[in-house]
């Protein structure tokens, strides 16, 4: 099954205790999600990040809980972040964590595919019930 729609996305640096070297960034920062269309859901979570010295090239991971209703089912599920960028080449990997779901939504897996377009966020959500 498929589901789509938009989302905002809020994103606040927290303290992060370990420090980089050789020209390196690291960062930590807490994410507020709002989902539109399919998916009608708030999710909270949090992102470690990397950036090395060379631009365009970083790395990162999250998690986040996702709580409302897709398609009119109502519950939550974690999903897992996986993004690497090397210039022009990116790769982002959202996976719902097995055995995350709860309520309605309790045997969910799938991937979650972002895209970006003019600055807005959009979604696209393949998943099994």
């Amino acid at each position: 099954m498929k589901a789509t729609g938009s989302f905002e996305v809020k994103m606040t640096p927290l303290d992060f205790s370990l420090q980089a070297s050789d020209g390196a960034q690291l960062g930590r920062m807490s994410i507020d999600k709002t989902f539109h269309g399919d998916l009608s859901a708030q999710s909270k979570g949090e992102m470690l990040s990397a950036m090395t010295s060379v631009k365009g090239s970083a790395g990162y991971v999250a998690i986040e809980q996702t709580s409302g209703t897709l398609y009119g089912k109502k519950g939550s599920f974690i999903l897992q972040h996986f993004g690497t960028m090397a210039g022009n080449d990116d790769r982002l990997i959202l996976e719902v964590v097995p055995n995350s779901g709860s309520g309605e939504l309790e045997k969910i897996s799938g991937s979650m595919k972002i895209i970006i377009k003019e600055g807005k966020h959009f979604y696209e959500f393949e998943y099994q019930l």
